[in-house]
């Protein structure tokens, strides 16, 4: 059955009864139901030899909402229930021992130096006697992976036990982080790594000295890194793949070293000292102890050199109350000029130097805060402009940025030669004595 043909016939055939006139809707309402009508029978009559599709599983399960108690209830205990079941199959401290006790029975002769090795005969033999959770660890890819210039084909023993650790300390906190995702789809919002960090506080020798009511100020010093490095856009989330794929992790993690050195305290950004001075020096910049800085009290930051013209356009761009500056705000200040070579800072205060929101600076931005030799340091590819892919392929970016906010490093790079054959006069003069 053609059924276009027995439509197309249907509404041509005229209706001649003057007293059964239909209305224009009742036609297209008539029209409609035919073509439904032709067109199932017509569909009817084929087939479907594809009969796979009523085999696909179902893959998109909608969220609850917030007034589904008993489904966001569900969901919390089934995500609690499975991350309890992928925490099991972790190795626990007696297992790794083990493991190290068969991988130390099975090196393979001869030593270099101290160093036990393992051919790949015996590292199958470990294998299968360590047990069903090191199944994962036992592969020709992990071996080659470890595999560098033996002349035996050999790795080493201690490499491979450490990619162990790593891997079970990996997917510990992996699992560690996703217990505070609440929404459960793989990050991390700024409330729910202030949570973590909070609970982790107490496992941290390092931060024992820390009053109880400096906590939530050192906490918004620590989740303020991981945002402003890993979330560039902003969303107010980050994902937690990210947060295991950077060294912040570690370097929080090293707080339960209970030997930590000085040394490495002043550097690490979540030790106490480090965020003691950091907080110390906002208060101390808050002459009025509002809680707040104007751009007065910030241009004493540091040196106190920064130029009006930078700090303009910070209080222009950056979040202000009132035109004032709050601590997360000079959290995320601090940071950039901090960290001037990475990629993040650059983007903040690359933001800052482009005065007409082009995406570039060109002739006139860079005359706003310095002359055009800078772009004899960059270098860039349009002659007439500079991008931050510019700045950063340059290897200049710390500098160029501190010349254009920096009275000191204005002067600094201004005066550079005649700094380094003073530094050489003197070095010449110590000799002498």
């Amino acid at each position: 059955m053609n059924w276009k043909e027995v439509l197309r016939r249907r509404l041509a055939t005229p209706n001649t009864d003057p007293n059964n006139q239909k209305s224009e809707q009742e036609l297209k309402d008539e029209e409609m139901d035919l073509f439904t009508k032709y067109y199932s029978e017509w569909k009817g009559g084929r087939k479907n030899t594809n009969e796979l599709y009523k085999t696909i599983p179902r893959f998109y399960y909608r969220l609850p909402a917030e007034d589904e108690v008993l489904l966001q209830k569900l969901r919390e205990e089934s995500r609690a229930v499975f991350l309890q079941r992928k925490s099991r199959e972790l190795l626990d401290n007696e297992e790794l021992q083990n493991l190290w006790f068969l991988l130390d029975k099975h090196q393979t002769p001869p030593m270099i130096g101290e160093e036990a090795m393992i051919n790949y005969e015996n590292f199958l033999k470990v294998g299968e006697k360590a047990g069903p959770k090191c199944k994962q660890f036992f592969t020709a890819k992990v071996f080659a992976k470890l595999l560098h210039t033996d002349s035996y084909g050999r790795i080493s023993i201690m490499q491979f036990f450490n990619y162990v650790m790593r891997k079970v300390w990996l997917h510990q906190t992996r699992i560690g982080l996703s217990l505070y995702d609440v929404a459960g789809q793989g990050y991390l919002r700024e409330s729910d790594l202030e949570n973590y960090i909070l609970e982790l506080i107490p496992t941290l020798p390092q931060l024992d000295g820390l009053e109880k009511s400096f906590y939530s100020f050192y906490v918004c010093t620590a989740v303020r890194k991981f945002f402003f490095f890993l979330d560039p856009l902003r969303t107010g989330k980050i994902k937690i793949q990210d947060i295991l794929a950077c060294s912040f992790l570690d370097d929080l993690l090293e707080l339960r070293d209970e030997e930590l050195s000085k040394e490495s305290q002043e550097t690490n950004w979540f030790s106490a000292p480090s965020a003691l001075r950091v907080y110390g020096q906002y208060l101390n910049l808050d002459k009025d102890h509002n809680g707040m800085l104007s751009k007065e009290e910030l241009s004493r930051y540091g040196t106190a050199t920064m130029t009006n013209v930078f700090l303009d356009r910070v209080f222009q761009e950056c979040l202000t109350y009132d035109g004032e500056m709050d601590y997360k705000t000079y959290l995320d200040f601090v940071l950039a000029l901090e960290n001037r070579k990475e990629p993040a800072a650059l983007q903040y205060i690359f933001k800052l130097l482009d005065i007409e929101n082009k995406g570039y600076l060109n002739v006139f931005s860079l005359n706003y805060f310095f002359r055009d030799e800078i772009f004899d340091m960059v270098k860039p590819k349009d002659p007439l402009k500079i991008s931050l892919q510019d700045l950063i392929n340059s290897n200049q970016g710390d500098t160029v940025t501190t010349i254009l906010i920096d009275l000191n490093g204005f002067w600094t790079y201004e005066n550079r030669e005649a700094l380094v054959a003073n530094d050489n006069e003197n070095s010449a003069d110590l000799d002498d004595t």
